[in-house]
């Protein structure tokens, strides 16, 4: 069983950064990609960024590319969603989630087993 915990959301200015962190315990070596996802009370689950751990491609959204970057730290199954010039259109609950995907769906979050808890973020303008 796969558990993630996400941390580093809050609330900033526009303009402003946050680097979110998702930590996994148990086992995930047949997972092989690391998506963060963001949903608004009135929006659809988005995908907004991934990693796909084959050859380490990065994916973005179109909002995002520029401003957001994945990393990782393998050592420790973290993961880490660097978010530059947030805007206000960035608010959201932000979620990391971890599944088995296919190059060209790494941003689809029906290839996503495990989700964690999610972490608010909050830009003001």
């Amino acid at each position: 069983q796969v558990q993630l915990v996400e941390s580093g959301g809050g609330s900033v200015q526009a303009g402003g950064s946050l680097r979110l962190s998702c930590v996994a315990s148990g086992v995930t070596h047949s997972r092989n990609c690391v998506g963060w996802f963001r949903q608004t009370p009135t929006t659809l689950r988005e995908g907004v960024a991934a990693f796909w751990t084959v050859d380490g491609t990065s994916s973005y959204i179109d909002s995002v590319k520029g401003r957001f970057t994945v990393s990782q730290d393998t050592a420790k199954k973290t993961w880490f969603l660097q978010m530059n010039d947030l805007k206000s259109g960035d608010t959201a609950t932000y979620y990391c989630a971890v599944g088995t995907c296919l190059k060209r769906t790494l941003l689809q979050s029906t290839e996503y087993n495990y989700w964690g808890q999610g972490t608010q973020v909050t830009v003001s303008s």
